[in-house]
């Protein structure tokens, strides 16, 4: 079966029993258009086939030309991208200054935040008990707060060098 692509023409020859009575999805190599293909009637199918046949009889004597036709769509082109795909082109030209940037911290990982938020949960608890005296002086309403977290906060270390031993 000889099948004409509907966006382009190109004409592809198709087997008989590759397109079934509920149609076939085909797909064009040249410009990438997909449809449905349903059977050719016997009577269309031998007019297409005179038509075919008489052009591609060549006389023995002129040797067949091998000019390649140029593809008149370009694929990766941003309207033929926008319409087929959905895709719209950034400029990346204004980028090239950014990479280097977004590769630093790509390269941070999440062990390097836990260390991170480790340093400064510990330097800010340091902080606060060796600011402890001051803050009660000016705020003696928050002294047992302060002594709490004191408590839990030794816990915490006699818990972890109990584990480290």
């Amino acid at each position: 079966m000889l099948v004409s692509c509907n966006t382009c023409q190109k004409k592809f020859s198709v087997p008989d029993s590759a397109v079934t009575e509920s149609g076939r999805l085909l797909q064009c190599g040249a410009c990438g258009n997909k449809w449905t293909q349903y059977p050719i009637k016997q009577k269309f199918e031998e007019k297409i086939k005179k038509i075919t046949t008489a052009k591609t009889k060549l006389p023995s004597n002129k040797k067949k030309s091998s000019i390649k036709k140029k593809r008149e769509i370009n694929l990766y082109s941003e309207e033929y991208l926008k319409k087929k795909h959905g895709l719209t082109i950034k400029d990346t030209s204004d980028l090239k200054g950014n990479n280097k940037k977004q590769e630093s911290r790509n390269n941070f990982g999440f062990h390097n935040y836990l260390v991170v938020i480790s340093i400064f949960t510990i330097t800010l608890f340091g902080i606060l008990n060796l600011s402890e005296d001051i803050i009660v002086t000016n705020f003696p309403v928050i002294e047992p707060y302060i002594n709490i977290l004191n408590e839990s906060l030794n816990v915490v270390r006699i818990t972890f060098s109990r584990l480290l031993n």
